[in-house]
């Protein structure tokens, strides 16, 4: 029997993911939200800055078996809120701190100026990731924290 030709299509890219979600007009982010990050897009986003599945559900706020679940279609509107936050979190970082391998480490480590706790765990409310962002334009004005 011949065999298929059909190809899977690789995950896009963090800076491309980085570009659509983050160069998108608010509207159109909006309705990206509203409609679920694709499940490739997310997974891709997610080895890209090193987070394995267990890391994945911890950080879009979900079980494992309901992210087993996302692996077919695609996030709901809060988890994809959640991914977006990390997309924006990692893009400043890396502006404000040089690069992403220094981004990465400042989100996965206790921060003094948000009471210890690592900046990537506060991403599942909106008043942590404000709190991660307040640090790093205290960074990038220099301000003691």
């Amino acid at each position: 029997m011949p065999r298929s030709t059909t190809r899977k299509t690789n995950p896009p890219s963090a800076a491309a993911i980085e570009e659509l979600y983050l160069q998108a007009p608010p509207m159109d982010q909006v309705n990206m939200v509203r409609e679920g990050v694709p499940w490739d897009v997310c997974e891709g986003y997610m080895c890209s800055v090193g987070m394995n599945d267990q890391a994945a559900a911890a950080m879009l706020h979900i079980p494992p078996r309901t992210l087993a679940r996302r692996k077919k279609g695609r996030l709901d509107p809060q988890e994809s809120e959640r991914l977006l936050r990390l997309v924006r979190l990692v893009a400043k970082a890396s502006q404000v701190l040089g690069t992403r391998a220094k981004a990465l480490h400042w989100l996965g480590a206790p921060n003094r100026a948000l009471g210890g706790a690592k900046p990537v765990s506060l991403l599942d409310t909106d008043i942590g990731t404000q709190a991660a962002e307040e640090v790093l334009a205290r960074i990038e004005y220099g301000v003691i924290s």
